[in-house]
């Protein structure tokens, strides 16, 4: 009986939310534009002429952003994650021999993903807190026989950056491997060049460089991938809603799969367009130029970053949390008193700030890290703050 199932008590939304919006400047979701927004708050058919011509462009503008000629990209209902297991539940296969190069927590997923589906993962670890070093890929190789490479272009966790990934992906192409690369948190704010590159499968979420929602993530495979693994592949993948061949279904013949996350993609395609429209050599020059600059202040502030620069990761910046300072107070305070907020970690004594999208703005910079500053200073620490804040006009305000 329905009565025996009363309706809850319920409260709006407006009582749980602050009351006015956080600035997200963690390791995602970040800041999206109003037009990606208002796209986001658009339905429409699942199927029909007019989702077909938003797909067709979603797809243009994919490929520009991966740079890829591959007619393999598609989208996923779903977090980065599911972009993740979509690309091992279909490159790899019951006792494919799987080298999963890890520097941290997300390449360490890419290993648990393929153990999952019957794989036979051999973890490679990088130094602590360092990139991985093709030399140690290659040594790797030569002992073993390996069908498939997994690495992360940034581990988001710790903010290290496989800088040496194109000699990666390259070095294991020689040795017969696909190549899958998770570039959640890079993709359009650094470098990544999949064709030239001859990685067979990159992975992001919407919600990161994209400064789109969370929820709808892009997969590109390469041709070579998909005639070699996908389309010869007899027996069925593991993941219903993840084979690549039921979906090729929706995002290259136009006929039915699922119901497609529709204000999702629209979302999605506005975010791409805006890429498209400041175009990437200009986007990696701002992304770049506002990390270094926020870098640059927080150590003019007397705060440490957690990795060399060598190694450094400028999407998503690691900060040293001094050891008499809780991370969590130095976060709830930004939160509560300058409504920013910022990323804990993995275990580590860390903070992390994002510099993905529209995180990459200097109005949001400079509020940021008065934010941090000021938290860390109520929290106990000892930083210099009116010098961390003129480090960061100054390293913006240089000719670029």
């Amino acid at each position: 009986m329905i009565e025996a199932f009363p309706a809850p008590s319920i409260v709006p939304l407006e009582h749980i939310l602050p009351d006015e919006p956080l600035l997200m400047m963690g390791a995602g979701p970040v800041p999206i534009p109003q037009k990606v927004a208002a796209a986001n708050s658009i339905v429409i058919n699942h199927l029909g002429e007019t989702m077909n011509r938003v797909i067709e462009q979603v797809k243009d503008m994919s490929r520009y952003v991966f740079q890829t000629s591959s007619s393999h990209v598609m989208g996923v209902s779903g977090p980065g994650s599911a972009a993740m297991e979509m690309a091992i539940a279909n490159l790899v296969t019951p006792g494919s021999r799987v080298l999963c190069i890890t520097n941290g927590y997300f390449s360490q997923r890419l290993a648990e993903m393929a153990r999952r589906v019957r794989a036979e993962p051999t973890i490679l670890e990088a130094p602590r807190n360092e990139r991985m070093s093709v030399e140690m890929v290659e040594r790797e190789l030569q002992r073993g026989q390996y069908d498939v490479v997994t690495l992360v272009q940034g581990e988001t966790s710790n903010t290290v950056c496989n800088t040496s990934l194109d000699q990666i992906a390259r070095t294991a192409k020689r040795y017969g491997c696909m190549v899958i690369v998770d570039a959640v948190c890079t993709l359009s704010t650094m470098p990544l060049e999949m064709d030239n590159w001859q990685v067979d499968a990159i992975i992001t979420g919407g919600q990161k460089g994209l400064s789109s929602i969370p929820g709808v993530s892009l997969l590109a495979f390469s041709e070579e991938a998909w005639a070699k693994k996908i389309a010869r592949r007899e027996e069925l993948p593991f993941h219903w809603c993840l084979d690549a061949q039921l979906a090729d279904k929706f995002w290259n013949q136009k006929s039915y799969h699922y119901t497609a996350p529709v204000s999702g993609i629209l979302a999605l395609h506005e975010a791409l367009r805006l890429v498209c429209e400041e175009t990437l050599p200009q986007r990696f020059e701002r992304h770049q130029r506002c990390s270094e600059a926020l870098q640059a202040g927080i150590e003019t502030m007397g705060l440490g970053l957690l990795v060399e620069k060598p190694h450094r990761l400028n999407s998503v910046v690691g900060i040293v949390v001094p050891d008499h300072v809780s991370a969590d107070a130095v976060r709830a305070h930004m939160s509560k008193v300058h409504k920013v907020e910022i990323s804990g970690a993995f275990g580590l004594n860390i903070l992390r700030i994002g510099q993905m999208g529209e995180q990459s703005r200097a109005h949001n910079l400079f509020r940021t890290l008065h934010s941090l500053g000021s938290s860390m200073r109520a929290a106990g620490a000892d930083i210099d703050l009116p010098s961390g804040m003129a480090e960061l006009e100054r390293k913006l305000s240089a000719p670029r």
